[in-house]
């Protein structure tokens, strides 16, 4: 039985707490006019995030690990239900599972790609994998796994491989969303789905690929048929009248010009500030999952805005430059 809009109360009140501390825009700000890229660091530090003693590339990329598996791990102990911080933990078995697969082609160890903020302990996915034994390994990630690396054995592309792992990704994703009976997050979950769709359409457009191609690489459970988005591209219709009435439809109106070889950042960057509005809807919801599903999203929007400016600014982008990468923020 799903759960009540008031077994969230506690939550949604912790949460609201915890929202103070997100990376707003002004904080952004802080952090790209930063004397230096420690000083960045302790603006992050002020969030919550753990301390480095240095900052390197391997450095920030275990504080942010430590601190989203931190994140994942609190609001599951206290999510009424849990299924839902499950939603956002899968993409890290998924993650994990490919590096394993592509470690064991190259007959090397996967060990510092591995995270420990997915579902199934990093250890007992490496085992698994190793003696192809799944017992307890949960959704279609092992018969996923079994075909991935099949796919990587008989065609040596790991992107091929990767695509067998994505499909059965956004499945599971939105299979769990439904079971949440979670009208908010089952919204979240097809609005994903749709921002990558659109990707894969933009992409396949700059490849001069058929659509019989772009079916192959386009997943269900979006707001948009696969059988709609095909037949209308097969039509010769503007992606701008695909998605005429969709969240997407500024970012569509940038595909145009991205899938005819113009620059894919301001129009990937459209996708993600779609997905990142839908979520703000959250904040008119006094308490209930929305609040959870919004701030789980919050989070790892916020996460990928850390890494792009310490990355950044350690690669020596102007702050203009860095800005320009930055998505809309939840706060």
């Amino acid at each position: 039985m799903a759960n009540k809009d008031t077994d969230y109360l506690f939550i949604s009140g912790r949460i609201r707490s915890l929202e103070g501390k997100l990376l707003t825009r002004e904080r952004m700000e802080r952090m790209l006019d930063a004397q230096t890229t420690m000083d960045a660091v302790k603006v992050l530090v002020e969030c919550g995030y753990p301390e480095v003693e240095e900052v390197t590339l391997s450095s920030i990329d275990r504080m942010l690990t430590e601190y989203r598996q931190h994140v994942l791990d609190d609001l599951y102990r206290d999510a009424p239900d849990q299924n839902i911080v499950d939603v956002f933990k899968i993409k890290y078995d998924y993650h994990n599972a490919k590096a394993l697969l592509k470690a064991e082609a190259l007959g090397i160890e996967a060990d510092g790609l591995l995270t420990d903020a997915g579902r199934v302990p990093v250890e007992k996915l490496k085992e698994a994998v190793r003696a192809s034994e799944f017992m307890g390994i949960p959704g279609k990630l092992p018969q996923a796994i079994q075909e991935a690396r099949e796919v990587l054995g008989n065609t040596r592309d790991p992107q091929l491989s990767d695509f067998v792992l994505d499909r059965a990704y956004f499945e599971d994703m939105f299979a769990m969303a439904k079971e949440s009976e979670s009208d908010f997050l089952a919204g979240y979950v097809r609005i994903n789905i749709d921002a990558v769709n659109l990707k894969s359409l933009v992409r396949v457009q700059r490849m001069g690929k058929d659509t019989d191609f772009l079916r192959t690489v386009l997943f269900a459970g979006g707001n948009l048929d696969i059988n709609r988005i095909v037949s209308t591209v097969s039509s010769g219709a503007q992606l701008t009248d695909l998605y005429a009435t969709s969240a997407l439809r500024e970012a569509a109106e940038a595909g145009t010009a991205a899938a005819q070889g113009g620059a894919l950042t301001q129009f990937e960057k459209l996708c993600d500030d779609a997905i990142m509005a839908y979520v703000r809807n959250a904040k008119y919801v006094a308490f209930g999952e929305a609040t959870l599903v919004a701030y789980l999203a919050a989070k790892e929007s916020e996460l990928v805005a850390a890494r792009i400016i310490l990355t950044g600014r350690l690669a020596g982008l102007s702050a203009d430059t860095i800005r320009e990468r930055l998505r809309e923020s939840y706060v």
